[in-house]
């Protein structure tokens, strides 16, 4: 390929190439051109999306994950995408997202704790969209049960819109003494860079890149990475070792772009400069440029910068675990990164016009779809029993532990709550009565609706998961999926979805401690809905924690916060997907004020023990919200809820159910009179034979069970 025709090919654009030689004032060689495909790829360089980014309220800028305090510990946490590799590779694609979201929060110092993971498929029933699927959950099973992190929490999503752009989001979260917390951030010049991990080969070169363009249908397969778990296991605990050591200065997985972009952006945030050779770093393949060494993304590797004489404990700790060492290189005075490789000198150029790419952000209008999408909402007399059951077995709706069982969800015994149980998991804090409480949530239909109101409600949805385990919310990570960033209205969708998330976290007093930009999930002319995906933590005291499950027959069922459905904002409700294929409407929006005050009592109402039960109503409206309760308590339920498909399964938004003791009833309303919340009695808790009545006649609980808990099952075996 012609040398001025490369850059096209890597896919940089000509004012990009011309940016690039006006910043070095020459043109780039062959491995800096590859470099800044890297390095200015939207995947790296945030291009798109870094100004937007800074109107999120953050608590911590450009560290490899973020954290909130709880104590005397930093709760470390981030959401990061794999959906490229997992659409091409389903099994490899999803492990190594594990692998790399975890060396993120192990390159902040903190033991991983915890996976959760947040998926989107195409139409289950498709042989395609099938596979993906299974591979999917085989990958992030197979790595995260053989590195010993439990998964304990999850959400998945079923649509035709991500039929060739699968999302894969995984959350990862660990824990540090606060006075131990790692950075990246290079503190001074002539400080060593050391390798550790597994050598470096092809694999995963141009990983970057690929991930930030759309899917072409070609034989993408170098692109992703092959993960090897027990070398991870293996990186883990060398890693928590190294950084005990005085005179380790900074650590930085080797992600995306791999040893280029970990070695130049930790010079960059410390203001210096660096030197690579090449020659040094250990390969596992002959005959590798310069350039393929430097964009591998390889898998399970760190890179560590040190004082100099004490890389000698590193090379011991790696020789201990089997992991390969090296000296790769030093940081320096000045401002240029420089690449050696056998002494020739491949590239010398100011390494912030390599990492910090320029901004391409833009305003945007509204789209034309947005007022398309404001019809009538369809009515219709399908008989409600027929309409139960056929929401009940959507796999949208359906029990989801087909996935989860797959998953070793108690390894490392904190898991309290284990997953579908309640709206969260909640994981204990050993030696204290503390614990952490964790949830992932997205809605793509209420986003693609009014990405505004959409993307505040999600967060707003996560943060009632929280609260109805008893947990305080505390921060919050988001990974943003979108389609092709250049067409303006993927931009107004992110532009807004932005807006919402900074609103929701500001009204919260949450702040966003980091997270991930997915651009590009479309292939040819269908791009997914657009999806923020909101993981979020918060502090939980053991001794006053909940679950969704109903515990006893005769205790009082009630409806807690919006006790009347606003039958005019029903836009996004599942009901209407599922049975009408429809996709329209006016979204429910959130009082703030009310619904703070409705989270507040939710807690004190756990804190005073005066509820069984809380679960959050959501996808599937009210009948599905007692459903899962009474199902996942084995019990009935007995009440009249409403006598139309709106009243049982529209969604509007700040709604809890909860139930009572009888001889606490008194208390509780006494209590709720005071708050100023409007509650509900809409029933009472039945023994398991008596099934469910929800006023339209009894159905027997087998009948319930086997749809809601055996429908993925059949859906996977058809």
């Amino acid at each position: 390929m012609e040398k001025n025709k490369l850059y096209l090919e890597l896919g940089l654009k000509d004012f990009e190439y011309d940016r690039i030689k006006e910043l070095l004032n020459r043109e780039p060689n062959e491995v800096e051109t590859y470099m800044f495909s890297a390095q200015w790829s939207e995947h790296c360089g945030y291009k798109h999306s870094k100004e937007l980014l800074k109107k999120l309220p953050k608590n911590i800028e450009n560290e490899n994950a973020g954290y909130v305090l709880i104590d005397d510990y930093a709760v470390v946490f981030k959401v990061e995408s794999h959906n490229h590799p997992s659409a091409v590779e389903p099994y490899q694609g999803a492990a190594t997202g594990i692998g790399g979201i975890v060396r993120d929060v192990l390159a902040m110092g903190a033991r991983p704790i915890a996976l959760l993971d947040s998926l989107r498929f195409g139409d289950i029933k498709d042989p395609k969209a099938k596979n993906i699927f299974e591979g999917v959950v085989s990958g992030i099973s197979g790595y995260g049960n053989s590195i010993g992190v439990p998964t304990v929490a999850g959400e998945t999503y079923f649509d035709d819109n991500y039929q060739t752009n699968p999302l894969v989001n995984v959350m990862c979260v660990g824990l540090v003494e606060k006075d131990k917390i790692a950075s990246s951030k290079a503190p001074a010049a002539e400080k060593l860079y050391v390798y550790i991990g597994s050598k470096t080969g092809r694999d995963g070169i141009h990983g970057a890149s690929f991930a930030s363009k759309e899917l072409s249908g070609k034989d993408e397969r170098p692109s992703v990475q092959v993960g090897d778990p027990f070398s991870e296991k293996n990186l883990i605990e060398a890693t928590l070792e190294i950084l005990d050591i005085p005179g380790v200065l900074a650590c930085q997985d080797m992600g995306a772009a791999g040893i280029l972009s970990s070695s130049s952006e930790m010079s960059f945030k410390g203001g210096f400069g660096c030197e690579l050779h090449l020659d040094k770093v250990p390969l596992r393949e002959e005959g590798m440029s310069a350039w393929e060494i430097l964009l591998s993304e390889s898998q399970e590797r760190m890179l560590f910068l040190v004082e100099p004489g004490v890389e000698e404990k590193l090379a011991e700790i790696a020789k201990k675990y089997f992991l390969d060492y090296a000296v790769i290189g030093k940081t320096i005075e000045g401002k240029n990164m420089k690449i050696y490789m056998n002494g020739k000198l491949m590239s010398d150029m100011p390494i912030n016009a390599l990492v910090d790419a320029p901004s391409f952000y833009r305003k945007t209008s509204t789209p034309s779809y947005i007022q398309e999408l404001k019809k009538e909402i369809p009515k219709s007399d399908i008989p409600l029993k027929n309409a139960l059951f056929k929401i009940l077995k959507d796999p949208n709706i359906a029990n989801k532990s087909w996935i989860f069982e797959q998953y070793d969800y108690k390894v490392g015994t904190n898991t309290v709550i284990i997953p579908g149980k309640a709206d969260a998991s909640i994981l204990w804090i050993k030696e204290t009565n503390k614990g952490i409480g964790v949830t992932i949530d997205g809605n793509g239909l209420y986003t693609y609706i009014n990405p505004f109101e959409g993307s505040r409600n999600v967060v707003y949805e996560a943060a009632r998961n929280l609260v109805a385990t008893g947990v305080k919310p505390l921060g919050v990570t988001d990974n943003m999926n979108f389609g092709n960033p250049e067409n303006d209205m993927v931009m107004w969708q992110f532009e807004q979805s932005i807006e919402g998330i900074t609103q929701a976290c500001k009204e919260l007093s949450v702040p966003v401690t980091g997270g991930n930009v997915s651009f590009y999930n479309e292939s040819g002319e269908k791009a997914i809905l657009p999806t923020p995906v909101i993981g979020m933590v918060g502090e939980a005291d053991l001794n006053h924690i909940m679950d969704m499950q109903f515990k006893m027959a005769s205790d009082k069922v009630y409806l807690i916060g919006k006790t009347e459905l606003d039958k005019n904002k029903l836009g996004g409700s599942l009901y209407l997907k599922i049975l009408f294929d429809f996709i329209g409407g006016e979204l429910d929006t959130i009082n703030s004020e009310f619904e703070l005050n409705l989270q507040n009592t939710v807690l004190e109402l756990i804190k005073n023990h005066l509820v069984n039960s809380v679960h959050d109503v959501s996808k599937g409206g009210l009948a599905i919200a007692i459903i899962e309760s009474a199902l996942n308590g084995k019990k009935g339920f007995k009440g009249n809820i409403g006598n139309s498909l709106e009243e049982l399964f529209g969604e509007n938004q700040s709604r809890f159910i909860i139930s009572v003791s009888p001889e606490k009833t008194e208390l509780f309303e006494t209590f709720m009179k005071k708050t100023g919340i409007p509650y509900k009695a809409i029933g009472e808790v039945m023994p398991m034979n008596y099934g469910i009545d929800f006023g339209f006649g009894q159905i027997y609980y087998k009948n319930l069970y086997d749809a809601y808990f055996n429908s993925i099952k059949e859906y996977m075996e058809d």
